[in-house]
């Protein structure tokens, strides 16, 4: 429910590895220390050397302008992209500026987008509201920011290394829960009530709290939980009240499906404009995505953060406690960086002090933007995926140049020594998982296939596998110690060093996230080609058997009956290791493909726990008897008169079989949680 494009568009054109690491990319996104906001240009670490390059000359921001520009860019990057349907909303100095509606609601019915009336699905826009809400309670004094989460909640979230979870590190995505995919989007006429939802999928922590930025729906719904809670009202109720109504906000609603007098307004959802529409999507952890809005209601919903709480004499947050909320960042990695404020991401640009908030379902993608010393709001929303899934590079464009246009400031430059930047670049070469993953469930096996690879070039450079919308990697220069920027462009990149090591790093894009360095146990640079051949050389085994006893019927040859129980049992091991991790495979790429391919909702919802249950047992009887079969095969070979190739070849077997299990080991396929 928030950017979960830019992942995806990363590993597409991986073949299989693209296709269940798709997968993570759903949930995907990417701290101890506080620190007063700056205004002007970004913060850097001491030792930085940096400069900043001239700004370049600024347009004045008017509704002709504006205008004409985003007619000038939106339409072909609608239709580029097959995307049906989009809503952009400016406002300016207490007012809307500029509102249009692109493309269709509806394509089938050629119903227009209105930009008053078509409720657009914002995804993680939708924690901005409940952010809000957390703070009218926190001036209230009825939540304290920095309180264990437990004294709110009638069930316990259980604490990491003796640490509890606070509302701050909720608001600032540190509370270190793992990613969790089960029933977080369904399509079915019931849902669990938030409180069933979050008592009974409630992910494992990962991460001691506070320390690292790893993006949590389920975090966000626990505040909203708690906000049900502290009210005594139904968290749509109370943000109907509180927020909706003292806005005007009377085409906005966190019902799901909204009310019948807002239900034949809200715009179809579609994979691509040429597709037929999906159904309308609820989402369990409601408060983290389930509003439904139009485009001029959350300009309302700008205004009134844009002026510090206020819209229109209508007060939904005190001054001091909205500019609390917009400045007060919290750093896990390097302050160079954007950072999460409370509940906002820092989206700063050009020396511009900039907070906003992404937001993705399946089928909608959309961004807030708002310009904190300029008294300007920037909101577009996609209905479609589009032919691509390049949402997140389409917005991330847009706010680029729309910063770019209006407000041009100074870029950050530096340098440092050639040595120190070959040095410092080759502590940076590796493997790194995404924070946002799931660690201890069977769906971890896509961090297999969606691992982060940094590596370096001769100059020092660092090559992600970040990609721009040429489709080519970005590349990034080291201007201050461990901070490097963008060749040619203006994101920025910084780790964290510990005792000489990178414990994580980030980049600009994305506070709510991080990348970690992966174990060398289960690192995908030598495990994901192991395992690759493996199933290959088991695969081929498994043709071979049936192959050979046509082949030695059709000849008449004889079977050679020297080991022969041990040969037979190590084809069935082979057989039956194909089958186990072709069935794991099966159910992975079926739940990608709930997201991305097709709607198969049943593959991210508890019907699915029987048969991952079922996966597990067989996984625990098989891949381990299989390894045992495979040793014994080796043995009986070496031990009987048989050529080297049949030995080399029970070797490689008993390889293949014991890569299998150290897979399903380690990635949980042995195991007997149901839970994903």
């Amino acid at each position: 429910m928030r950017d979960t494009d830019r992942l995806a568009a990363n590993i597409r054109g991986l073949g299989v590895k693209g296709l269940v690491g798709a997968v993570l990319a759903i949930c995907f996104a990417a701290g101890s220390a506080f620190a007063q906001p700056a205004p002007g240009p970004l913060p850097v670490a001491p030792s930085t050397k940096t400069t900043t390059a001239a700004p370049a000359t600024s347009t004045n921001l008017t509704r002709e302008d504006v205008g004409a520009w985003l007619d000038g860019f939106l339409p072909y990057a609608l239709e580029r992209a097959d995307i049906a349907g989009a809503v952009v909303v400016v406002v300016k100095d207490g007012n809307v500026l500029f509102k249009k509606g692109y493309g269709y609601a509806d394509v089938g019915a050629k119903r227009p987008v209105d930009p008053d009336l078509t409720l657009f699905r914002p995804g993680s826009v939708s924690k901005l509201f409940t952010w809000t809400a957390v703070m009218q309670l926190v001036e209230q004094h009825r939540i304290d920011l920095d309180a264990d989460v437990n004294t709110y909640l009638d069930f316990k979230i259980p604490p990491l290394q003796g640490k509890p979870i606070t509302m701050r590190q909720l608001m600032t995505h540190t509370p270190g829960f793992e990613n969790a995919l089960e029933e977080v989007i369904a399509v079915k006429p019931t849902h669990p009530a938030l409180r069933d939802f979050l008592k009974s999928w409630m992910p494992p922590r990962i991460f001691p709290a506070g320390e690292v930025s790893a993006y949590s729906n389920y975090g966000a719904a626990l505040a909203g939980y708690i906000v049900e809670r502290i009210s005594g009202q139904p968290f749509p109720q109370y943000i109907a009240q509180h927020i909706f109504a003292p806005l005007g906000m009377n085409h906005s609603t966190f019902l799901q499906p909204p009310p019948a007098a807002l239900a034949p307004l809200v715009s179809r959802g579609y994979l691509s404009a040429a597709d037929e529409p999906g159904p309308f999507e609820r989402l369990g952890a409601s408060p983290a995505g389930g509003l439904s809005a139009s485009g001029t209601d959350i300009a309302k919903f700008m205004i009134a953060h844009l002026q510090n709480g206020e819209y229109e004499g209508h007060r939904i947050l005190q001054a001091a406690t909205a500019q609390q909320m917009h400045g007060t960042p919290y750093t896990t990695i390097n302050p160079a960086l954007n950072r999460m404020t409370l509940g906002f991401f820092q989206l700063n640009r050009n020396g511009q002090r900039v907070i906003g908030h992404d937001g993705d379902t399946r089928f909608f993608h959309s961004s807030v933007s708002l310009f904190l010393d300029h008294n300007v709001g920037l909101f577009i929303s996609l209905n479609s995926a589009g032919r691509s899934s390049d949402t997140f590079d389409l917005r991330e464009k847009l706010f680029g140049d729309f910063t770019d246009r209006y407000f041009p400031g100074p870029t950050q430059t530096g340098s440092v020594s050639l040595a120190t930047a070959k040095a410092h670049a080759a502590m940076m070469v590796g493997q790194y998982d995404g924070s946002r993953r799931e660690d201890t469930t069977f769906a971890s096996f896509v961090n297999l296939l969606s691992q982060a690879s940094l590596s370096a070039d001769d100059s020092g450079r660092l090559i992600t596998p970040m990609t721009g919308l040429n489709g080519e990697p970005k590349t990034f220069e080291e201007i201050a110690p461990f901070l490097w920027r963008q060749v040619g462009g203006k994101d920025l990149l910084a780790a964290k060093v510990v005792d000489g090591k990178v414990v994580m790093w980030g980049d600009s894009n994305d506070p709510s996230g991080a990348y970690t360095p992966v174990p060398g146990y289960r690192n995908a640079a030598w495990l994901l080609p192991a395992l690759e051949l493996s199933f290959l050389v088991l695969l081929l085994a498994t043709i071979a058997w049936p192959v050979a006893a046509v082949t030695r019927r059709r000849y008449g040859a004889p079977l050679a009956l020297e080991g022969l129980p041990a040969r037979r049992w190590m084809h069935v091991a082979a057989a039956a290791d194909v089958l186990v991790m072709a069935a794991w495979l099966t159910l992975i790429v079926g739940m990608m493909s709930t997201f991305y391919w097709t709607w198969a909702p049943y593959f991210v919802s508890s019907a699915m726990e029987k048969w991952v249950l079922v996966l597990h047992l067989l996984s625990i009887v098989v891949l381990p008897l299989a390894a045992l079969a495979a040793l014994w095969n080796v043995w009986t070979t070496f031990t009987a008169s048989t050529g080297v190739m049949a030995k080399l070849w029970s070797v490689v077997l008993a390889a293949s079989c014991l890569i299998v299990l150290w897979v399903g080991v380690v990635f949980h396929f042995i195991g007997l949680g149901v839970s994903f």
